[in-house]
């Protein structure tokens, strides 16, 4: 979901930068990755302040911004009534701004909604997943010789149970 983010960020930024006035252009440039970074990882003062000057200049990148601090905060819930009330105001106010590419990702999440909710009840992310999943795939490699699948599930059980 970030990734698509940042790539609608990217879009926002590309479409803006083409109806900027020349003297607006100059702000925009470089802007690219200010965009993409977490405000609290800009470390130097001039992006800080380039970052500052192109929020200030144009406001639907300072939506955009904002937009995305909140999809961030969607993450965190822990109450999937909360969730879905997040998600329904994130997918209002991205609908608000009359941008295509904020209007299909706002589609796209509440195509991908019964999944985020069920992170409420399941916060278990898919690198931890894709780690049982491979050491089920190393057992079953080493089970060439075993004759039944309830032997097999009791080798899993024991590669799990510490």
């Amino acid at each position: 979901m970030v990734a698509q983010f940042n790539r609608v960020i990217d879009k926002v930024r590309n479409s803006e930068y083409r109806k900027a006035s020349e003297e607006n252009k100059a702000v925009f440039k470089g802007a690219r990755y200010l965009l993409l970074k977490n405000r609290k990882n800009i470390r130097l003062k001039s992006q800080r302040e380039q970052l500052r000057q192109l929020l200030q200049l144009n406001e639907v990148i300072n939506t955009t911004m904002i937009l995305k601090e909140q999809l961030k905060h969607i993450w965190g819930y822990r109450s999937r009534s909360w969730a879905g009330k997040a998600i329904k105001h994130w997918c209002e106010l991205a609908n608000s701004i009359n941008n295509r590419s904020l209007t299909s990702f706002a589609k796209m999440l509440n195509r991908y909604r019964y999944g985020i909710l069920n992170h409420c009840d399941y916060p278990i992310h898919t690198g931890k997943l894709e780690g049982v999943n491979n050491k089920i795939k190393v057992i079953k490699r080493k089970a060439y010789g075993f004759h039944d699948l309830r032997y097999f599930t009791l080798k899993i059980y024991q590669a799990f149970y510490n």
